[in-house]
């Protein structure tokens, strides 16, 4: 058998794709993964062969500088960045204007190269991750089956009532105001249709007969793979038929630094805003100095942040520009994140209470979902004190958090059935189900 996973060029989306891959590896099957140049050596790490695929304009390997992108994209991400600076619906309408350019790339271009990939590998089993675009327009315009893998919170794909890019839920810290609320969401709709508009466009290119869809944003693949807890998705939205896989838990090279580091027995908290999200050293220097007034360790992924940007840093602390996540995560007290997809997950799969500091896209609906399964807490990032941060983490951090109990069953549960695992056991099930499918007819 042979599985092919397609994957935009970025760190963050591959991680947890090529570790689902590992359950086909280590079954002793075939993976092709189809990603861009950047994150080859990830895929090498992976033991897995890669097919070239680029689907977007930009690229990262793990800690985004934009320096190191192409000019639209830098600049994209300046602007994106300048907006998280000045708020949540500056940033969310950022966001969905954006979406009419980074989100399709040239998608007749890609969803061809994107059929020749498939043509050159010929899968038994593709798994694509949602955002993936002009690939998935090549799959469903040419009625290829695949496996659609949502990362981060699930309302990442859209259900009845939802229009993508206007959160369903928003943590306590949040208030917005109505009136732009209503703004937000009207642009939503509108971005929302264009983008149909788009894919409807592009389908008809690459084949006359393609039938129109309303809603290209709530389009889904055959299987639906939520890499997200269940435990933080009970929320009475009415999904699509779906697996949820809790958390995708790599394995990670050995680290002399951090493996000093964790010899240390004393309670530390992980801090990390992602690949993107780091650069607001601002925050980053806020939460550091909310640590240290606790009198807890840290250990501090700054990503593009130069470390002086926090100031002296207490003595026993780690700051590193890239950590390794997992196995600090496993030893962790509390975990301070963005809320972006990976740092939620590998947080909730080893049971450690989170404080969620969201900025963007669907992290506002992810702390939500945090605060109300009792697993965490959530502040706003630009206008959380020193005080209320350190309360906060001081909290999370204390072994009797009211949260501990979800959370140790979450992690068990995870532990007895691993993402990889259910996702293999999902396409197998559904390959089974298309093979009776032919028979009987």
């Amino acid at each position: 058998m042979t599985l092919l996973v397609i994957s935009p060029d970025y760190a963050s989306h591959l991680l947890p794709l090529a570790t689902l891959a590992t359950a086909w590896r280590d079954a002793g099957e075939h993976v092709v993964v189809a990603t861009g140049s950047a994150t080859a050596p990830i895929v090498a790490d992976f033991g897995l062969e890669r097919v070239d695929l680029p689907l977007g304009r930009g690229a990262n390997a793990g800690v985004m500088r934009t320096r190191e992108q192409q000019t639209a994209e830098a600049a994209s991400l300046e602007r994106f960045f300048d907006a998280t600076r000045r708020g949540m619906i500056p940033t969310l309408m950022y966001q969905a204007r954006e979406r009419l350019t980074d989100l399709m790339w040239r998608p007749e271009e890609r969803a061809r190269a994107t059929l020749e990939v498939v043509d050159q590998v010929r899968p038994d089993a593709i798994l694509v991750d949602h955002l993936a675009f002009s690939a998935r327009l090549a799959l469903h315009t040419a009625g290829i089956d695949y496996a659609d893998v949502v990362l981060g919170h699930p309302s990442a794909l859209p259900v009845a009532g939802e229009v993508y890019g206007c959160p369903p839920a928003w943590p306590r810290a949040f208030d917005p105001d109505p009136t732009e609320l209503a703004h937000l969401r009207r642009l939503c709709v509108e971005v929302s249709d264009r983008f149909a508009h788009q894919w409807n466009t592009a389908a008809r290119t690459l084949d006359p007969r393609a039938d129109e869809i309303a809603d290209a944003f709530a389009l889904h693949g055959d299987v639906v793979l939520y890499n997200y807890p269940a435990l933080l998705a009970d929320d009475g939205r009415m999904l699509p038929p779906h697996v949820f896989l809790g958390s995708t838990r790599r394995d990670e090279r050995d680290d002399p630094e951090v493996d000093e580091f964790l010899r240390d027995v004393a309670p530390f908290v992980y801090v990390s805003f992602g690949s993107f999200l780091s650069v607001r050293g601002d925050v980053l220097a806020r939460v550091a100095t909310a640590i240290a007034r606790t009198g807890l360790r840290a250990a501090i992924a700054i990503g593009a942040t130069p470390a002086s940007a926090l100031g002296p840093v207490p003595g026993g602390w780690l700051v590193r520009e890239y950590l390794p996540q997992v196995r600090l995560l496993d030893r962790a007290a509390a975990a301070v994140t963005h809320g972006g997809n990976n740092s939620v997950t590998e947080s909730v799969g080893p049971g450690v209470p989170v404080l969620v500091l969201p900025f963007s896209t669907d992290q506002f609906a992810g702390a939500a979902a945090v605060e109300r399964s009792g697993t965490g807490l959530a502040l706003a990032p630009n206008t959380a004190t020193q005080h209320e941060l350190s309360e906060a983490i001081a909290a999370l951090a204390d072994p009797t958090w009211p949260g501990r109990e979800a959370l140790r069953t979450e992690a068990a549960a995870q532990h007895e059935r691993p993402g990889p695992t259910l996702a293999f056991a999902a396409l197998a099930a559904s390959r089974a189900g298309a093979v009776e499918n032919r028979i009987s007819r």
